[in-house]
């Protein structure tokens, strides 16, 4: 079971930035892969960016490359997300979670899932 608490949403004009924190009060958080996902209203839940274990290596979504920045701090227990050249399409429920196995990729996300925290970018 996973415990992590996301923050750090708001709501920004298109184009301004917003940095999301993902907080696990669990014991598991250094050893495995870390994923950012995003949910807008009647649209599935989909994952924008990931992170290995050791923060070497990350993948990100084609619609946020090149705007959005995954990082992590495993000290801390704590994930980032920098987000950067917000556009409304980016306005969603934005969530983070562990893969259940693997250190490198996330393929297989635990059930649980925080609340959330809220982006709304404004055109």
């Amino acid at each position: 079971q996973v415990q992590l608490v996301e923050s750090g949403g708001g709501l920004v004009q298109a184009g301004g930035s917003l940095r999301l924190s993902c907080e696990d009060s669990g014991s598991t958080f250094s050893s495995y892969a870390l994923g950012w996902f995003r949910q807008a209203p009647g649209k599935e839940r989909e994952c924008v960016a990931s992170i290995s274990w050791d923060g070497d290596y990350t993948q990100y979504a084609d619609s946020v490359k090149g705007r959005f920045t995954i990082s992590r701090d495993n000290a801390k227990k704590t994930a980032y997300l920098k987000m950067n050249s917000l556009r409304p399409e980016d306005t969603a429920v934005y969530y983070c979670n562990l893969d259940r196995l693997s250190g490198v990729v996330v393929a297989q996300p635990h059930d649980d899932w925080g609340q959330g925290t809220q982006v709304t970018v404004s055109s």
